[in-house]
Parts: structure tokens; C-alpha cells; sequence
């Protein structure tokens, strides 16, 4: 008998592929998804929840000290009224990791890597509750938690993401940590999440369908997201502000409300991290985090217009009235192009500025923590420096084309803007962005004293083209285009790894894990290959060859043909006949009398 268990294991390991990252190594089949550039993701998931961790075991820590005291005084009073002689101490609850310790679900597991490293690196874990649909999946993640030794943390779970969340909405059976990653879109699964997190707890969301969220399927987005996205060059941010809009539109409905920690768009995903609170007044200061975009067709200048107005009342309390708009005219002021509306977006902060910092301490103090460390080092200092009260960014290269000019180099078109009395910053979204307070009529300023500079050639601006209105009208200021001493940021002088080219080849989302069989023996890199323009040979096979000799020559009948044999219709005469005889019977067919 055992020697068939053993014979089976091994059966079992031969189908299994390891990975080592972090602190874990993992196995997994072809049927459980794996993709290796999420390592980033990962390793920045791990970094955030153990910053988090400090502060909210410390709170839980002081939380169980006044409950206990509070417990230990009243008991102390019944003692009092009822002249009882047993003493009954207070348990001394600050160090009880049972107590104190994180819980944390990770309701769309596969593998389960995430949930051994968050075993394996996160101090103080309490319990991870590593969930997956597939039943192959959870015999995966048992394996891998014998195999880290990390069983006595992991609580293995097969079942439904959503419906696990759902019956975990009681207080007492909440989680300090939800993590969604799923393959696709998380809108499936937001509504049981927000439900499933304890008050003060961190929800992590990842979101793959990131082509939905740029406006290639606005429709999609809306469907999913409740938002319209635009694709704008700033795009990616939108993303990121249309996912926290999602967010919290459904906690709103349980009386909660989110506060952004960290939200970061890379490589082909965002990854979002949030805290989870409960408070009827705070969620409704949510309406005034909420706006509407308006993006000119012609010059793509942008502007918000927020959905709801707060008002300081007395003590700490606010009136909140509807806004008043819109914010723009009908025609661009600049270029005289319509307008497109997206949203509604968060307007407000999506970054926490000092918890940002502290995991760059955090991450700084020990970078061979973290195989992606450079990257998180170079990401999060470019998100330190950004302008979090500056909603979108406009984009270099995009100014420049609009006008048709030579395009100026980043540090003089931040000079500019800083000697204009203006802050500006990247966004960690976009390369070549500009994020700044600027009014946008600064920003063409200064781009017609850049174009009086470097005019654009002859026939380069169409009339009725954006580029020509804008440059019709006189600049209102001049542009001064010296060497600010701000313009270079500290992350850019330091050439930390700020905007990382692809992570290696084939490196966008991987195909959707799916039962194994023999003709998937194949990589999918290999897969990939073999179908390459599976569709356009498909085509091709269909197009039939069509023999012209069936058909009469035309000419031939009017005496006009002179190819004779080598004309590629048919010359014979029978033939012709017989097709006039049906063109006669068809034709008879489809006649008044036909149809009586």
C-alpha cells in the first residue's frame, strides 16, 4: 500500500514544475497559472502589507490593553456588589500573536506562492487563508506549504472567491488583509471584498484588463468599473483613479469608505493598496473625492469637474451641495474642438506621500530582501516626488505634435513651467509626463513662445487643425526656457530604475491556466509560434480557385474577342446557349405569373 502512495507521489512530482522566489519555493502543474513577471507585483505586495502590519498590530495591541481594562474594572465593580471572595485576573493579551496577529485571505490563489511568502517573510502572521476554485489548485497549495513548512499558518480553501468573502462579513470573522489578483478584471469580486475586511484592514487589488480600463472598450469599462475611461495620454493614470472609483462606490453602499495607500500602474496591470474603514460621515465626504473628465478632441487639454461641492459647517462637520457646470465650453477655448467625457473618477490622493517613505526606509535598509528591489526603490521615489493634489498629467511628446514642432527636452519644459511659479512633477504612469497646477493656458503659453523658437516646417499645420488655432493666438506670457534648479528630479539625477523597459520577451499576461492535456505539451511561448498568423492562413485555404471557363466570354458573343483559345472565359457556343437558357428559367421564375 505504500509503495502505490510512493509510486504516486512520484507520478504526482513528475508533473510539477518549482520556482524559487523570495523566501518560498513552489510547485505547480500546467494547470495552475504562473506568471514570473509578477514577481515585481509580489515583492511590493510583501514590502507594503509588513509596513502595514506595524502600525495595525500596534493598534490592535493598545485596542486589546483598554479592553482588557475595561473588562478587568467591571469585573473589579462585580466583585464590589456582590461581596464575592475569587479573584479573576485580566489576561495579559499585548504579545499574543493569536490575538494580535494578521489574518490575511488570498481568495484567488493558483499555486498559492504569494500566500507561502507572505508566511515565509511577513512577520507576526496570525493565519493566511489560501483560497482557489480549482480542487487541482488546492492540492497544489497543500503540497507547497508542506514543502515551506509554513502548514501551521496556511488554512488551505476551495471554494467560490466571492462566496468566501460573503460569509466572512460578520465583524468577528473578518480579515485584516484581502489581497485580489485576478486573472482579468477584480469587478466580479469588489463588492464581497469590501465587506470581507476589517475596520482599519488593507484590501490589495490588482486589475490585468488594463486595455478595458485605457479606453479601448469604453463600453467593457463601464460595465465593470461604473466609469467611461478616455484615451487620453494620461490614460494609465485614469486607470488607476476609475479602479479606486470602483473601490469605493461599493464599500459606500455598507457605509464605508477607503483611504489610498499606494497605487501603482506597471508593466500590463495596476496594483492598488487601500485601507478599509466604517463611518456613515466620512463615506459621504466620497461624492466630493469624485469627478468628471472633459478631454478635448483636437488638443487633448484636459479638466475636471468634481461631482459634489463640501462646505466647512461648524465644528468639523461639511454641507455638501451639487456642483455647478460645466467646467469647460462647448467648443475648446484653445483649439475649438469638442469635448469627450470620461468618468466618474477619484479626484483626490492616490498615494500615502509618509507611507510611501517609509517602506522606501523600509526597502532601502535591506535591498537583498527583494529580488525587485531597484525597480520598487526607483518606482516609489518617482511616486514620493509626484504632485498628489494634481489629478492627470499632460505628456511631452503629445505637446509637441500638437503644434508640430521640435520637441524641447524634459528639463526645459519643467523649467519653463517652474520659472512660469508652477510645480511640476512626472507621474510614475508615464515617461514623458508633466503633472503640474498649471492652468493649461500656461501650459500652450508656453509652448507658443517654444514654437516662435523652433517654428514648425511649411504644410506641417492643416488649417483647421488644433495646432494652428493654438498657435494663432499670441502668448500671454514669456516662456523662459533656462536651467531651473528644480527641474531635474532627485530620482532622475540618482538614475534609479524609474520607467523599466519590458521585463523580458513574450512579457505581457500569460495565456489563462487550463487542464492539462497532451497536445498543450508544448510551451506557450512554443504555442504562440505555431499559431502565428493561424488566421490569415485560414483565409488563404478558403480562397477558391475559380475556373473562368465556365462562364461565357461576353465579348466573344459580340464579335469583339480576339484571344481566341487563350481568353480565359469560355468561347463555346453550346455552352453559351445552355447558360441563356437559364438565365431564361430563372429569370421566368421571379415573373408576375411565377408569383400568382
Amino acid at each position: 500500500m505504500n509503495d502505490t502512495k510512493e509510486g504516486d507521489k512520484k507520478v504526482f512530482m513528475d508533473n510539477l514544475t518549482s520556482v524559487k522566489e523570495g523566501k518560498a519555493e513552489a510547485f505547480y502543474p500546467k494547470a495552475v497559472f504562473y506568471n514570473p513577471v509578477q514577481e515585481f507585483n509580489r515583492d511590493l505586495t510583501v514590502a507594503v502589507i509588513s509596513e502595514f502590519s506595524q502600525e495595525y498590530i500596534a493598534k490592535k495591541i493598545e485596542q486589546a490593553k483598554r479592553k482588557g481594562a475595561k473588562e478587568a474594572s467591571e469585573q473589579a465593580v462585580k466583585r464590589e456588589h456582590t461581596a464575592s471572595k475569587v479573584e479573576t485576573p485580566a489576561a495579559d493579551i499585548s504579545e499574543d500573536t493569536e490575538t494580535t496577529g494578521l489574518k490575511i485571505l488570498e481568495a484567488l490563489s493558483a499555486s498559492g506562492l504569494r500566500s507561502m511568502r507572505f508566511a515565509l517573510e511577513i512577520p507576526e502572521v496570525k493565519e493566511i487563508v489560501t483560497n482557489d476554485y480549482s480542487e487541482a489548485a488546492v492540492e497544489i497549495i497543500k503540497h507547497n506549504a508542506q514543502h515551506n513548512k509554513v502548514q501551521h499558518l496556511i488554512s488551505p480553501s476551495c471554494a467560490d472567491a466571492a462566496l468566501l468573502m460573503y460569509q466572512h462579513r460578520s465583524k468577528k470573522d473578518r480579515f485584516d488583509v484581502v489581497d485580489l489578483d485576478p486573472y482579468g478584471s477584480p469587478s466580479p469580486f469588489l463588492d464581497a471584498a469590501v465587506q470581507a475586511v476589517t475596520d482599519g484592514g488593507l484590501l490589495c487589488v490588482t486589475s490585468t484588463d488594463t486595455a478595458v480600463l485605457c479606453g479601448n472598450s469604453p463600453e467593457n469599462c463601464y460595465a465593470k468599473y461604473g466609469s467611461m475611461p478616455l484615451r487620453g495620454s494620461f490614460c494609465h493614470e485614469m486607470a488607476l483613479r476609475i479602479v479606486l472609483q470602483s473601490i469605493q462606490s461599493h464599500a459606500s453602499r455598507y457605509s464605508r469608505y477607503i483611504i489610498p495607500l499606494l497605487a501603482v500602474s506597471v508593466d500590463f496591470y495596476v496594483r492598488i493598496f487601500v485601507l478599509v474603514y466604517t463611518g456613515a460621515q466620512k463615506m459621504k465626504r466620497s461624492a466630493a473625492n469624485m469627478g468628471m473628465v472633459y478631454l478635448c478632441t483636437g488638443c487633448e487639454t484636459y479638466s475636471i469637474q468634481n461631482l459634489c461641492k463640501e462646505i466647512p459647517t461648524k465644528g468639523n462637520n461639511f454641507k455638501y451641495c451639487v456642483a455647478t457646470g460645466p467646467s469647460v465650453e462647448e467648443h475648446c477655448v484653445h483649439c475649438g474642438h469638442r469635448h469627450h467625457i470620461g468618468g466618474p473618477v477619484w479626484t483626490a490622493p492616490i498615494h500615502d506621500v509618509e507611507f510611501v517613505n517609509r517602506i522606501l526606509k523600509r526597502i532601502q535598509g535591506n535591498p537583498d530582501a527583494l529580488n525587485t528591489s531597484q525597480r520598487i526603490i526607483g518606482i516609489l521615489s518617482v511616486i514620493s516626488e509626484e504632485l498628489q493634489d494634481s489629478p492627470l498629467h499632460f505628456t511631452l511628446d503629445r505637446l509637441s505634435t500638437v503644434v508640430r514642432t521640435v520637441t524641447p527636452s524634459l528639463v526645459q519644459l519643467r523649467s519653463a513651467i517652474l520659472h512660469a511659479g508652477y510645480d511640476v512633477t512626472f507621474s510614475h504612469t508615464c515617461q514623458g509626463s508633466l503633472k503640474t497646477k498649471a492652468p493649461s493656458q500656461v501650459i500652450w503659453d508656453i509652448m507658443r513662445c517654444w514654437a516662435k523658437q523652433n517654428p514648425p516646417k511649411d504644410g506641417k499645420l492643416t488649417k483647421g487643425s488644433a495646432g494652428k488655432a493654438i498657435l494663432n493666438k499670441a502668448p500671454q506670457l514669456v516662456a523662459n526656457f533656462e536651467l531651473h534648479p528644480k527641474a531635474n528630479p532627485k530620482s532622475r539625477k540618482e538614475g534609479l530604475v524609474r520607467f523599466q523597459q519590458n521585463p523580458e520577451p513574450n512579457w505581457g499576461p500569460k495565456p489563462i491556466a487550463k487542464p492539462q492535456n497532451d497536445e498543450d505539451d508544448v510551451t506557450p511561448l512554443e504555442k504562440s509560434r505555431r499559431l502565428q498568423g493561424k488566421r490569415k492562413r485560414r483565409r488563404v485555404q478558403e480562397v477558391k480557385v475559380i475556373d473562368y471557363k465556365k462562364f461565357p466570354c461576353k465579348k466573344n458573343q459580340e464579335g469583339l474577342c480576339t484571344l481566341g483559345e487563350d481568353c480565359k472565359y469560355s468561347h463555346d457556343k453550346d455552352k453559351v446557349a445552355r447558360q441563356e437558357e437559364h438565365m431564361e428559367v430563372v429569370q421566368g421564375c421571379f415573373s408576375e405569373d411565377a408569383c400568382k
